[in-house]
Formats: structure tokens, sequence, C-alpha cells
């Protein structure tokens, strides 16, 4: 299912519980879209919400409104309704903002790109905390809930942990050399994987953050710009050229390409609220829904045929035969005008 955006898409989000994908482009224009099986997408609205680029978006308040933040420093809530404005909190940042992240039901942060983090309260309608962790944009977040720690990555080339409960600066890694683009967080919490500007796939063990304990090169050189979590043991990556694979995660393998965007980089990926789609935008100005039972029972599939080739190859005598594995790897701030943001939400 393919939807043709216009222009370069930056950010999407599906909704938490309908049918509903939005996407934030360029120009500053939000979309949203009704899509369902086996029929076209239909568009519901499309609003011009900042001056600059939409760079970021999430659905918050149980789907009720979409939050979307730009280079313009500012943060609109749109109603999903009606397509009508909120309400919008200019200068919420000092500099542009690149991300958005939900983390419970009553907040969100938001990151910019002079490597700030911000944690909002819709309840308490104001900016609660403010973390400045890192000195280049901020590429990424996601939360450990059980834990309340939110961990970022960033252009400086290094991940940092946010705790919540302190209100404090946890930890931060050293510098990896490379550019952090992506991450999440699997295997139950002990591993926290980030996307490289190289290609390289970093793991980090829960606790001991300063160093990675584990690189993963088969996808460089091509960039990895965004990791979508599966399950505990694999993930979905998007690169620059064009191509989204799923990975096992230790051991470490690209398992297959699932979907790709015919050479052009890929921005984002999301789940649609009951994974039955993956969507994915990217440069060719389209944003992709892939039905993930296809994927998955090709995937299924592919890896019976894999047993089964090498159950025939059991069969052989081999006795005599030395396998050699001679493949080398590649070398690789609260402001005072926030306080009434969240009111009429």
């Amino acid at each position: 299912m393919e939807i043709s955006l216009g222009k370069l898409p930056f950010d999407l989000d599906f909704h938490p519980s309908s049918q509903l994908v939005a996407a934030g482009l360029i120009n500053g224009d939000l979309l949203l879209y009704r899509y369902a099986a086996e029929s076209t997408p239909q568009r519901l609205f499309e609003v011009h919400a900042h001056t600059e680029s939409c760079r970021a978006l999430r659905f918050i308040n149980g789907g009720q409104a979409i939050l979307t933040g730009s280079p313009d420093c500012s943060i609109l809530a749109t109603d999903v309704e009606t397509g009508s404005v909120i309400t919008r909190l200019e200068d919420s940042h000092g500099a542009a903002i690149n991300r958005l992240a939900n983390l419970t039901e009553s907040t969100i942060s938001s990151g910019d790109d002079d490597g700030c983090i911000k944690v909002w309260d819709t309840r308490q309608r104001s900016c609660c905390n403010t973390f400045e962790p890192h000195e280049e944009y901020i590429s990424d977040m996601t939360f450990a809930s059980d834990s309340m720690k939110l961990i970022a990555t960033s252009g400086d080339g290094t991940l940092s942990v946010c705790n919540l409960r302190s209100n404090k600066i946890q930890t931060q890694s050293e510098f990896s050399e490379d550019e952090l683009l992506s991450v999440v967080i699997m295997k139950n919490g002990r591993k926290v994987i980030c996307g490289t500007q190289t290609g390289n796939l970093l793991l980090y063990s829960w606790g001991f953050f300063k160093d990675c304990s584990d690189r993963f090169v088969c996808l460089s050189p091509n960039s990895v710009d965004a990791l979508l979590k599966l399950d505990e043991d694999r993930l979905i990556t998007a690169s620059e050229n064009g191509i989204i694979s799923l990975v096992g995660i230790l051991p470490n393998r690209v398992i297959q390409p699932i979907a790709e965007h015919s050479e052009y980089p890929v921005e984002r990926l999301a789940f649609s609220h009951d994974q039955k789609y993956l969507g994915s935008i990217s440069h060719d100005n389209f944003l992709k829904l892939w039905d993930m039972d296809e994927i998955l029972s090709g995937n299924a599939t592919s890896q019976a045929v894999e047993k089964d080739s090498d159950n025939d190859e059991m069969d052989l005598d081999v006795n005599t035969t030395k396998f050699h594995q001679g493949a080398k790897k590649r070398k690789d701030p609260g402001l005072d005008n926030s306080e009434d943001f969240f009111a009429d939400l």
C-alpha cells in the first residue's frame, strides 16, 4: 500500500487504536490518512502546521491530538477529528526541534539540534524537566518505563541516560567516533541497540553504557537511520540505500531484506497499533504500508527452505571436507510561556 505525499517526509506515526497514520513534511504540512486493507488510503486532512519543516510528530492523549515539532522552535497540538489547532507553544526550545517521543500516558519528550531534551507533563500543563546531555542534535529517543529512564542518541556520537525519577543525567557513553542515529531497547531490557552513520549497530549492555559491548557490521557502509523493535530477538532496520531489513540480535545476523524504497534513503519506521502494518517514509516522497503477515510468513518460508537445505547437506559424506570460514568482517531548556501549553488538551 503506497501513499504519495508529494513532498519529502520527515516523520510518521500511527494512531494508538484506529487505522490512522500521520506524516510530517519538509514544507511544514501535517497530513492524516485513514487506511484499510484492500482499499486506497483516504486523506482526512492536510494542515500547514509550521512555517518551517515538520520534523517530528506523535499522537498524544490516547490519539485525540497530534503533537508536531519544527525548526521554527514551536510545538503544535492539532485536533485529530477536525484538523484544527488546539494550542501552539512558540519558542518551546532554543533550537530546532528534531525528535518527539511518548513516555507515559501524561508525559512526552522533545529533543533539539543543540542536544537539549525537555520532558513535558500534560496533566501539570508544563515543562517539568530539561536535560542538556549532548553537544549536537538529538537523533532518537526511547523510554524504559520500568526504570523511568529516557535513552537518547545524538549526532555527537554519544548515548545518554536521563533518570526521570531523580531528574538527573544518570550516565553518558564515551564518544563512539560515529554519529548515533537511532536506538531501541531489546533482550528484555538487557541490551540497547544503536544505529550509526557508518552502518554499524552498536550493542550496549544495560548499566554499562560507557562503551559498547559488541558491534554488528553487516549493514555497513549504509547508515542505519531508523530502528524498530519487532520482538526481544529481532529488529527492523532502515538504511540510506532504501533497504529495510529484518535483523537478529545475539546471535547477530541479517535474517533477510523485507522491503525497499528503490535506493532512496528511509527516514522513519513505525508499526500500526495492531502491528499488522509496518510504515516507512523515504526521500522518494512515499509513505508505504507493508503487510507484516506477508513479511513474517515469507521469513518463515525462507527459514524452512534454509533448514531443509541444511538437512540435505547433512546427508552428504563430508567427513573429509573442511569448511573454511574466511569471510572477513568489514572494518570498519523550561520556559515561562510553557505553563499554559497543555491547558486545552
